[in-house]
């Protein structure tokens, strides 16, 4: 089993730190479509150093410099929480001894404090870190690196992620890809995979 960690076992949301940060409702919308956004962020999971994107974006944007600074020492508030159906699923399949990996876009040098704050992380025999490497899903390559380094046959592996992007990349490179929207739908999928859980 390969799970993807974000919207599939913890719940993430840039809008969940600035909405703490920035009171006026229009504005806060107008910085997270403009300033702070899902694509200006792909690019510390694909291996930016955080440090180097905040300094670039705040050079972008001055007025917004201490906004976008906040995001650093503030990451752990981005992450919403466990999402407990998806979580019972991996310590299941766990439980009845079957491996279970990771591989997930997200920043290297965040990525212990994920371990840290979510104890269910340890149920990982390994994880590929797309940050670690400098390639995101759905890179081809970045399922390569996962198929060696964990030693799967891909065509007797699952492979759950929240976009259909990866789900088809995932799917071509030979893996049973499963396309997360939520806890039920994800236990549904694997009890017709006859999985014993």
């Amino acid at each position: 089993m390969i799970f993807d960690i974000g919207k599939v076992l913890v719940d993430w949301s840039l809008r969940a730190l600035y909405e703490q940060l920035i009171d006026n409702p229009e504005e806060r919308d107008w910085f997270l479509t403009h300033v702070v956004t899902p694509e200006w962020h792909t690019h510390h999971d694909a291996g930016r150093p955080m440090d180097e994107g905040i300094r670039l974006l705040s050079e972008a944007y001055p007025a917004y410099a201490p906004l976008i600074a906040a995001l650093k020492p503030r990451w752990s508030e981005t992450l919403v929480g466990p999402i407990a159906g998806s979580v019972r699923a991996l310590e299941a399949l766990d439980d009845a001894g079957i491996p279970v990996y990771g591989l997930t876009n997200y920043l290297a040098e965040t990525f212990p404090d994920f371990c840290r704050d979510y104890p269910f992380s340890v149920r990982f025999r390994d994880v590929v870190v797309s940050g670690e490497h400098g390639v995101i899903k759905p890179d081809p390559r970045i399922y390569d690196l996962a198929i060696e380094r964990f030693g799967i046959t891909p065509e007797r592996t699952v492979f759950i992620d929240d976009k259909p992007e990866n789900v088809a990349a995932g799917r071509d490179k030979g893996l049973v890809a499963l396309h997360f929207t939520d806890p039920g739908r994800l236990w549904a999928d694997l009890r017709a995979l006859a999985l014993p859980i």
